[in-house]
């Protein structure tokens, strides 16, 4: 049977061209693995490959849920598993895509997340905080107790993603032992292969700079006017992610529009650095170094190694 493979690493890393140009390759087809990518109407704010840059190659996962929808791990892994497991029954080695780490997860362990049993007083006791100090600064506070205890499940979680990170602080608690410890201990479902393009840093943030400048002249502010315009709520979870939350405190409570910007450019530095530090210790993991630039010189690194 064939592995499969998994193209993943930092927001800005080339990750959807490394990916369908080895697609192409291998006759195959991506699963996308970004938890923003599964919205509808959420284009220009998540970089969303278009048909131009699919190049024929299928994709999945992308534009399968409406704006006002709450699409769970479970949604996702429910939806991608049997794709995965089609293409390996023909043979093929199915690539999955994405820098959301606990999605990757979800698909290449028996089970991505430990289970420890669970205290309402406990949660009910993080919850509290986010009365205390509001739903934004209450996000920021717990993510970061995360980080103090569990520096592993706070790289792979966003601060809005508050319902996990309260569970890895649960289960913390609960077992004295981290969330990401108990998920090393695992069974992979797949026999599978990961790969990611390392860029120095600074390279890497000239690209998320550029990146966020390409997305406000193409209309990023826009997009979100329309979403808010056709009903969508500030607070559904597709509007949490970076680039949407900042672009609706700019509409919704007038934030200067450049201040907008840095936050957003900002925001995406520092996830940037918590998926890099998710993905080096990923299993099977072989870092592309970043002077490997040219897709073909790419491929044939990868094929080496495949």
């Amino acid at each position: 049977m064939k592995d499969v493979i998994v193209i993943c690493g930092a927001t800005a890393t080339s990750k959807t061209k490394f990916a369908v140009a080895l697609a192409e390759k291998l006759n195959t087809e991506v699963i996308s693995a970004d938890c923003m990518l599964v919205y509808k109407g959420l284009d220009i704010g998540t970089a969303k490959p278009t048909r131009e840059e699919m190049r024929g190659v299928p994709h999945h996962l992308i534009n399968v849920a409406d704006p006002g929808d709450n699409f769970s791990v479970s949604d996702y892994r429910a939806a991608a598993l049997p794709i995965i497991e089609r293409l390996l029954a023909e043979d093929k080695s199915p690539i999955i895509c994405g820098g959301t780490g606990f999605y990757i997860d979800a698909l290449l362990y028996e089970s991505a997340f430990g289970s420890a049993g669970a205290s309402e007083e406990i949660r009910a006791k993080y919850t509290a905080v986010l009365s205390d100090l509001g739903k934004e600064k209450g996000a920021a506070h717990l993510h970061r107790l995360l980080e103090e205890v569990d520096p592993e499940s706070a790289a792979i979680l966003h601060e809005n993603d508050v319902k996990r990170v309260i569970r890895a602080l649960e289960i913390y608690e609960l077992t004295g032992r981290k969330k990401s410890e108990q998920n090393d201990t695992k069974t992979p479902r797949f026999s599978f292969r990961a790969f990611s393009v390392d860029y120095p840093r600074e390279t890497l943030y000239e690209r998320i700079n550029t990146r966020v400048e390409d997305m406000f002249s193409r209309g990023l502010v826009k997009e979100v006017q329309n979403l808010l315009n056709s009903g969508v709520s500030p607070a559904a979870q597709c509007m949490q992610g970076i680039g949407y939350k900042e672009v609706i405190d700019g509409i919704l409570n007038g934030v200067p529009w450049e201040e907008v910007k840095n936050n957003v450019k900002q925001h995406t530095r520092n996830y940037a650095k918590r998926q890099i530090t998710y993905f080096k210790r990923m299993q099977n993991h072989t870092i592309i170094p970043h002077k490997v630039l040219e897709i073909g010189e790419n491929l044939q690194f990868m094929e080496g190694l495949l």
